[in-house]
C-alpha cells in the first residue's frame, strides 16, 4: 500500500494569525518534502475565496513542485469540476503531466459549497450531471489521437483536440465519492475510486462495504475495478495529554471550517446532496471520544500501523495523509511526516 501527502489548506478558523500566503508556501515546502521522506503522492486541494482552504489553484503548486523533484505522483485532490470548462481542465493536466515527465494522477469531484458557486455563476443544483458530462469529457480529450466534437446538455463544440498530449495514455483518473452516484459514475467510466473513511462510514458502514459496492458497481458496468483510495486525517500522539490536544484540533476542524461548507441545511440541500444533512448534525455533535479510526488516524505508530493494515486488508491500494489540519504548526507537520516514513510504511513495504 502506497501513502501520500494531502491537503485542503483548512485555514478558516476563528482568531487565526496564519496568513493564507504563508499555509500556501507552508504547503508546498510540505509537498516537496514529501518527496525527501519517501511519500509516494502529493495531494492538494482546490478551495476558493477562502471558504475553508486558501488554495486555488493546485495545478500550478503542483507544477512547482514538480519542477523541484523527480519521482513523486502530483494531484489535485479534487479538482471542482463543474466550475470550470472542460476542455481547459484537459490542457491544464496534461500540460503537467508533460512538464513532470508523466507523474500526474487525476481526481475530480463536483465539491460540497454552494458558496464557490455563485460568484462563478454555476448551478450548483446542476452540479452532478456537469460533473458526469465534464469528466467523460475530459478523458475523452486525453485518449483521442485526433479533434473530437460533442454537443451535449452543457457542452457543445466541434473539431477539437487539445495540445499537449499527456505523456501517460491514459493519465490515471479518479472519481471522489460521498455518494453512490459517485461510485456508479467511477465504474461506469472505468476511473478509480477515492473515498474519506468518516463519509464511508457514516453513508455505507465503512470501506470494506464501499469497496464492495464499487465493486459490483464495476461488474455491473463490464468495467475492471480500479485502484481505491482513502484519505486519513493523521496526529500522532504518545501521552494523553498529546492525545487530548489531538482531539480537540481535530473538533475544531469540523466546527469551525467544515460545517459551513457543506449543505446541511434540508431547505436548501439539492436532492444529491441529501446525505450530507445527517452527517452535518453529527459533525455538529461530535465529541472528543466520537473520534474513532472510522475518521482519524491518532496515536501511536503501533496503533495507526494497526489501523491502516485493516485498510490494506480492505483492498485499497493507497492512502492519503492529511497531516497539516486544524492550524497544526508546520515543524510538526514535517516532524510527523518523517516519523510515519520511518515507523509506520515499512510495515507496508
Amino acid at each position: 500500500m502506497d501513502f501520500g501527502y494531502f491537503t485542503l489548506s483548512d485555514n478558516h478558523y476563528e482568531n487565526n494569525h496564519r496568513e493564507p500566503n504563508q499555509f500556501v508556501a507552508d504547503i508546498l515546502d510540505e509537498a516537496v518534502y514529501a518527496e525527501e521522506v519517501g511519500l509516494h503522492s502529493a495531494w492538494i486541494g482546490e478551495h476558493h475565496f477562502s471558504t475553508l482552504g486558501v488554495l486555488s489553484c493546485p495545478d500550478l503548486v503542483l507544477a512547482n513542485v514538480a519542477a523541484r523533484t523527480k519521482h513523486i505522483r502530483l494531484a489535485p485532490a479534487v479538482t471542482v469540476l463543474p466550475l470550470h470548462h472542460p476542455i481547459r481542465v484537459a490542457e491544464q493536466w496534461a500540460t503537467l503531466d508533460l512538464l513532470s515527465g508523466g507523474r500526474v494522477d487525476f481526481a475530480a469531484g463536483r465539491g460540497y459549497d454552494r458558496r464557490e458557486y455563485l460568484p462563478l455563476e454555476v448551478s450548483f443544483d446542476d452540479n452532478q450531471s456537469l460533473f458526469e458530462e465534464g469528466m467523460e469529457l475530459v478523458r475523452r480529450l486525453w485518449s483521442s489521437n485526433g479533434p473530437i466534437s460533442h454537443h451535449g446538455k452543457y457542452y457543445q463544440f466541434d473539431h477539437v483536440a487539445i495540445t499537449p498530449k499527456p505523456i501517460q495514455r491514459p493519465i490515471p483518473s479518479y472519481v471522489a465519492s460521498f455518494s453512490k452516484p459517485s461510485i456508479e459514475l467511477a465504474a461506469k467510466l472505468g476511473c478509480g475510486l477515492i473515498v474519506a473513511p468518516f463519509a464511508a462510514a457514516m453513508s455505507f458502514g465503512g470501506l470494506e462495504q464501499v469497496a464492495q459496492l464499487y465493486k459490483e458497481s464495476c461488474a455491473r458496468h463490464g468495467n475492471a475495478p480500479g485502484r481505491l483510495m482513502c484519505s486519513y486525517f493523521i496526529h500522532f500522539a504518545d501521552t494523553k495529554a498529546q492525545e487530548d490536544a489531538a482531539r480537540t484540533r481535530q473538533i475544531r476542524y469540523y466546527r469551525e471550517c467544515v460545517i459551513a461548507a457543506l449543505p446541511g441545511d434540508p431547505g436548501t440541500a439539492p436532492p444529491s446532496y441529501r446525505y450530507f444533512i445527517g452527517m452535518v448534525e453529527r459533525l455538529k455533535n461530535v465529541r472528543p471520544e466520537d473520534l474513532t479510526e472510522n475518521s482519524v488516524l491518532l496515536g501511536s505508530s503501533e496503533h495507526i500501523t494497526a489501523t491502516l493494515k485493516k485498510v490494506e486488508a480492505a483492498g485499497f491500494g493507497e492512502v492519503i495523509l492529511y497531516f497539516n489540519v486544524g492550524l497544526k504548526p508546520h515543524a510538526q507537520v514535517r516532524d510527523e511526516m518523517a516519523r510515519f516514513m520511518a515507523e509506520v510504511a515499512p510495515a507496508f513495504n
